[in-house]
């Protein structure tokens, strides 16, 4: 039996018609840029997060790049992340000539600790009561953002990490690109911050066929600034109050994703019965001893973008599923603060411990909607057979 690690196929059949009518009601209009379909889909995203502003984007790590820009990051200065996520999140604060600084991500959840955010503030920066801002001793820059990741589909521990960054006036950017729909204490991922960023790269919950992101945000002043900055900081046209980017969510995508949206709530419902029914069938077979998986934490809904174990002796144990027809994937195997091009960072493997050991041991395993009972019972079943031989 082989289970993909996704089957996008599988979803598209149960939607196709749609889609393709939505596709072609574009091409009939012959109107691919910034037309009804984006408003439309920004007024959706906005009602589904609680929020009265919504920005359509290039893609997600536009979103990020876009939302920190509109906070006035630049040249020297730095932002707070966290280094277990994808890489666009430390990268976009590079590519505005900054400088990422990371904190560890807490042990049970992957997302950032906001014990290690306070630490790391008050151990290895100063804050100044008359300009109200924050410097980073070591490399004497200004820190200008927290950025939060809600990873793997579910929040970080928004009220301690807002808590935190408003104590030393910095604004948060969560990143939620894994996260659409998730909710923290009732509160919806993205909405919590000073502005929220997702991705609707095809492969997210609610994706689409290509790139394409969304920033959304409570802040009139921040959503005009996001606007101005995805099309060259020009209004009305031709005339610049800014230097932007061309970052703008296609007609095409957008009409596609609003025929998707209605079925996020399924779909997210979906993944999360898949993976109750992974952690009964584990603890059927006796595979918690070997085999951790990921939990749901308080106050919080997980909608499962990726269900990511911890397990031992994880690179034999891909090695063994795929002989097996599972598909799995390591997101991720090196930490941002190991990564080649943040060498000059000066960090150690020890430096964040716990982001380190995420790296070596994490695993995802299939987890979309459209999952079998069988290959559930086969994906399981595998681990079982791969543990009761080693």
């Amino acid at each position: 039996m082989e289970v993909p690690l996704l089957d996008l196929k599988a979803q598209y059949a149960t939607i196709k018609d749609d889609v393709r009518a939505a596709v072609d009601a574009v091409l009939e209009s012959q109107y691919f840029v910034l037309g009804e379909q984006v408003a439309a889909l920004e007024k959706e995203i906005a009602e589904l997060c609680d929020v009265p502003y919504a920005v359509g984007v290039a893609s997600g790590t536009d979103a990020l790049l876009l939302s920190l820009k509109a906070l006035g990051v630049g040249r020297g200065d730095a932002v707070i992340t966290i280094p277990y996520t994808f890489f666009a999140t430390a990268g976009v604060i590079v590519n505005l000539g900054a400088r990422p600084l990371f904190v560890d991500i807490e042990k049970t959840g992957f997302e950032m600790d906001p014990e290690n955010l306070a630490s790391f503030l008050s151990r290895e920066c100063s804050y100044s009561l008359t300009s109200r801002k924050v410097v980073h001793t070591a490399s004497n820059t200004t820190i200008r953002a927290v950025v939060p990741v809600h990873l793997y589909g579910q929040c970080a521990d928004m009220d301690e990490i807002l808590a935190v960054s408003r104590r030393y006036n910095l604004p948060v950017v969560e990143d939620a690109a894994q996260a659409l729909s998730a909710t923290y204490k009732g509160r919806n991922a993205g909405a919590m911050g000073d502005l929220g960023c997702f991705s609707f790269f095809p492969t997210k919950n609610l994706g689409g066929a290509g790139d394409g992101g969304m920033i959304v945000t409570s802040n009139q002043d921040l959503a005009d600034r996001v606007r101005l900055l995805r099309t060259h900081g020009a209004h009305p046209k031709y005339y610049h109050a800014l230097v932007g980017f061309n970052s703008r969510l296609d007609e095409l995508q957008a009409a596609i994703l609003r025929v998707k949206l209605p079925h996020l709530k399924r779909w997210s419902q979906a993944r999360r019965e898949n993976a109750e029914s992974y952690e009964k069938g584990m603890r059927a077979l006796d595979l918690l001893s070997n085999v951790t998986p990921p939990a749901t934490l308080p106050n919080r809904s997980h909608i499962f973008h990726q269900y990511v174990i911890r397990c031992k002796k994880r690179d034999a144990l891909r090695d063994f599923l795929k002989s097996r027809g599972v598909y799995t994937e390591i997101y991720y195997p090196v930490s941002l603060h190991e990564q080649e091009c943040f060498s000059y960072l000066k960090h150690s493997a020890s430096d964040l411990p716990v982001s380190h050991a995420a790296s070596k041991d994490t695993l995802a395993l299939p987890i979309y909607p459209e999952l079998t009972a069988e290959q559930k019972e086969h994906v399981v079943s595998s681990i079982a057979e791969f543990y009761a031989n080693t």
